[in-house]
């Protein structure tokens, strides 16, 4: 059964900083890109940022370009989303979500991840 579960949100002023992170469980036959995603209330889920299999390639959204970063460790089973310099308007609940296909791309589209975790809320406030 594949799972992911995220964890690391929380509360923080404008300016600071969060790590989230993204344990994977039954990729036994391994994982492909792996995506961060987040949804404010009454909007659309937008991508984030994104990472392919070998962990070389990665995409951002224009919104978080320089402040976010994203980064696997394939051997545990880890992904983590490094965010800086928080603004309010990146109070979200953010999911990770992976694509089984070993061979899938790094993309900021939800259509190619076919696993997706239960989310963790970021609120930036002061």
């Amino acid at each position: 059964q594949y799972q992911l579960v995220e964890s690391g949100g929380g509360l923080v002023q404008p300016g600071g900083s969060l790590t989230l992170s993204c344990a994977a469980s039954g990729f036994t036959s391994g994982w492909g890109a792996i995506g961060w995603f987040r949804q404010a209330p009454g909007k659309e889920r937008e991508g984030v940022a994104c990472v392919g299999g070998s962990g070389r390639t990665t995409g951002y959204a224009d919104s978080v370009k320089g402040r976010f970063t994203i980064s696997r460790d394939n051997a545990a089973h880890m992904v983590y989303l490094q965010m800086n310099s928080l603004k309010p308007e990146d109070t979200a609940v953010y999911y990770c979500a992976a694509d089984k296909r070993l061979s899938g791309l790094c993309v900021l589209g939800p259509d190619e991840y076919d696993v997706w975790g239960q989310g963790t809320q970021v609120t930036v406030s002061s």
